[in-house]
């Protein structure tokens, strides 16, 4: 099978990544640091060294504002609870994922928040100028995806950044398919929270991310449980990494996290990203030069991490998928991806979405060419 869903999840790991877990789990399949004996508190040093790893990543300044969650939607839901409230305003963008629209949507519903939506140009990318006109004395907060996970352009952080650090506005970045790819500088980008999935780029499994939240910045309970530390109180701790975090986390899954972004950071970062756009490069000259094919905001591809649509004209992309992946084995995603917005603004809502083509490390310019070559054979059968 020629994988390219890497824009979901990316698979396969690297061997190093599975030897770690299989190791870790058998050896250190205890809670972590919650008890005295010596594997307990061997376990909590690497969930710690893995917070130091990530915080090093980010550019935070203190471990201890790294805090684990089930994933980015997760993380996500925890930020966006825990900083708006009745009567906030925030402002948010139109290439954004259903992890952020559907909790600012129930913000709306439920809590009277009120929220614009920044929309994108004909190239994939919002203007920072056009958030000047929608900030507000009540606006709370700001919340942007560095890298669409449909059309893959990389959006104006530190632009919009420093709009939001003038004005004393919280500003929140979903990094889902940055982290891993791009470096991420969030004092230079003037983010206050950002939000991060293990699953995706950092080479980690599924079921773990979280946030780094930078100093000063309270992002209030929204649950409460067990964190093994000062249990006799009645309410939950204050201060990070346990206000955020709820119960005992998934400790094979952050020792999965360490070892893949120790990984990453091995291969290098500005490697494996340029790897991953030459091919994205070869794929955009090969479909851009097919008349029955449209590929969307793929004309330029400066700002942009190893992600393309594209559709055959007159075909739904979900048969697009389908025989791409009965006739020929290669597995990609079809639909709207959990980003409706995208589509409207793109006019592709109304014939299915998108296929979507998402590139990782281990994958080469042979898997390329089997698309080219499929795609061709598909359009000219199907296209209309």
């Amino acid at each position: 099978m020629i994988y390219l869903d890497n824009g979901a999840t990316s698979f396969p790991k690297p061997e190093g990544v599975y030897a770690f877990m299989d190791r870790f789990f058998r050896k250190n399949g205890v809670s972590p640091g919650r008890s005295g004996y010596d594997l307990s508190i061997e376990t909590g040093n690497i969930i710690e060294d893995a917070r130091k790893v990530l915080t090093r990543y980010f550019n935070g300044k203190d471990p201890k504002r790294l805090i684990f969650s089930l994933n980015s939607t997760d993380a996500l839901n925890l930020a966006i609870s825990g900083l708006l409230s009745p009567g906030d305003h925030a402002v948010t963008t139109m290439i954004e994922h259903n992890a952020v629209l559907r909790p600012l949507y129930h913000a709306s519903v439920y809590n009277h928040v009120d929220v614009d939506y920044i929309p994108f140009d004909g190239q994939g990318f919002v203007n920072p100028d056009d958030f000047i006109p929608r900030f507000k004395k009540n606006t709370r907060l700001v919340v942007v995806n560095h890298g669409s996970n449909v059309i893959g352009t990389l959006q104006p952080i530190r632009e919009i950044g420093k709009l939001c650090r003038e004005r004393g506005i919280i500003f929140l970045v979903d990094a889902s398919q940055t982290a891993g790819k791009i470096p991420i500088d969030i004092e230079a980008m003037n983010v206050d929270v950002i939000a991060f999935t293990g699953h995706k780029s950092l080479m980690g499994p599924p079921g773990v991310g979280g946030l780094y939240v930078r100093e000063n910045v309270v992002i209030r309970h929204s649950r409460a449980g067990g964190t093994g530390v000062d249990s006799a109180l009645r309410h939950h701790l204050e201060e990070y990494p346990y206000r955020l975090e709820y119960g005992t986390l998934n400790t094979i899954g952050i020792a999965g996290l360490y070892a893949g972004l120790n990984w990453v950071l091995e291969q290098g970062i500005h490697k494996i990203h340029g790897h991953e756009m030459n091919l994205t490069k070869k794929l955009q000259d090969g479909l851009n030069g097919m008349d029955k094919v449209v590929t969307y905001c793929a004309h330029d591809l400066t700002d942009h991490i190893g992600i393309l649509s594209f559709n055959i004209k007159g075909f739904e992309a979900v048969n697009t998928g389908i025989l791409l992946d009965g006739d020929y084995d290669i597995a990609c995603r079809t639909g709207l991806h959990c980003a409706p917005l995208v589509h409207e603004h793109l006019g592709t809502d109304k014939i299915g979405g998108t296929v979507r083509m998402g590139f990782g490390p281990f994958n080469t310019e042979a898997h390329v060419n089997a698309v080219l070559n499929a795609v061709q054979e598909i359009a000219s059968r199907y296209a209309t």
